[in-house]
């Protein structure tokens, strides 16, 4: 079972780095313009972690991440949010939203540490019993 990462991002060229990331480590790389389309994806495919841009027009990484916590098939996956906001800049909805996500990673930010945050935030998963895999919403 291939590893899936949905990255939600409102950036055409950051989706494309993600990509090159993504499968450079063998993980199937799912891509969402946008976090109505990343709903979509979470409807259709299951998921085993989201990278998450915070500041998008229309639905922003906020708000969607108050959809899919509020979802008991998705609020176990694993969430890292990749921002060009520094967490100081939105400090009152960081610290509101921090039990939502798993790592906050600042733009421009080193392949080497979203990788090994990738990595650490699956094997939290795996290890918590609740299994990689996301159910799909229903």
């Amino acid at each position: 079972m291939n590893t899936r990462i949905l990255m939600i991002e409102d950036d055409l060229e950051m989706l494309d780095l993600g990509r090159i990331i993504v499968e450079k480590e063998g993980w199937e790389f799912l891509p969402a313009y946008g976090c109505e389309e990343g709903l979509r994806v979470l409807r259709e495919k299951d998921v085993d972690l989201i990278i998450l841009d915070i500041m998008m027009r229309g639905l922003n990484g906020w708000e969607f991440l108050d959809i899919i916590s509020s979802d008991e098939n998705l609020r176990s996956i694993p969430v890292i949010v990749l921002t060009a906001r520094h967490y100081l800049e939105d400090e009152e909805e960081t610290e509101r939203y921090r039990d939502k996500f798993t790592h906050y990673i600042v733009k421009p930010f080193s392949v080497r540490d979203l990788v090994e945050k990738i990595r650490e935030a699956l094997e939290k998963e795996h290890h918590s019993g609740k299994g990689v895999r996301a159910r799909q919403i229903s």
